[in-house]
């Protein structure tokens, strides 16, 4: 847990000292919640994800239920309402992910602590291997050979993580959140075996999020 460590000290940090951030419900053309790349953990693994996100007492905010707890591979582009079977762009991000997934195992995450954020709660991931590592360099890779480039700024994702709840408006009362991270810091998740990757694209309920499943690869 100890490349959690500092993470979790600017995140206790930034909520006690009143510096949280918020979402908003997506709109047209926004650098949030756009389509991404995701892998979603299943079995007893999401059944305790689950259960542990519905103790965080955040009414107001985006706590995720069993659909939409994930570890984002790659972010893919600003927020599109639309995305039709046979967009340019989708077709690129199937093909590349298929490209990008042959040949690979499920990959292993164990998923143990959790940790605050300005914008929200996590559960930290640990890599038992390095599939998701070599998952994110293939499928760059495979999106720069088809013309697509600068995914994610530059970005070089290090830190893997899964979404308790997105903050969606000021915190009342940050101090109860970090003392609910503080109580469940060594929790132990499982280890999740994550077998398929996906493109999906993110849609506002009114109460919080949902995922659409645009495109899939397994691991196999």
């Amino acid at each position: 847990m100890s490349d959690f460590l500092d993470f979790r000290a600017r995140g206790r940090e930034a909520l006690l000292a009143g510096r949280a951030t918020h979402d908003s419900p997506m709109v047209e053309g926004g650098r949030r919640w756009g389509a991404s790349a995701v892998l979603r953990p299943a079995g007893e693994v999401l059944d305790r994800l689950a259960a542990l996100a519905g103790t965080i007492e955040a009414p107001g905010h985006w706590v995720h239920g069993r659909r939409t707890l994930h570890l984002t591979l790659r972010g893919l582009e600003p927020y599109r309402e639309r995305i039709p079977a046979g967009d340019p762009l989708r077709v690129v991000y199937r093909d590349a992910l298929i490209e990008a997934v042959d040949g690979l195992a499920p990959a292993r995450v164990r998923l143990s602590g959790v940790s605050p954020h300005p914008g929200g709660v996590v559960a930290c991931g640990h890599l038992e291997d390095d599939t998701l590592v070599t998952l994110w360099k293939r499928f760059a890779h495979a999106m720069e050979s088809r013309g697509v480039r600068h995914l994610e700024h530059g970005r070089v994702r290090d830190r893997w993580y899964v979404s308790l709840v997105h903050f969606a408006g000021p915190l009342t009362d940050p101090r109860r959140i970090v003392e609910w991270c503080d109580a469940h810091a060594d929790v132990d998740l499982g280890l999740a075996e994550l077998d398929t990757a996906e493109i999906v694209r993110f849609v506002h309920t009114g109460t919080g999020i949902r995922i659409e499943e645009l495109e899939a690869a397994r691991l196999t």
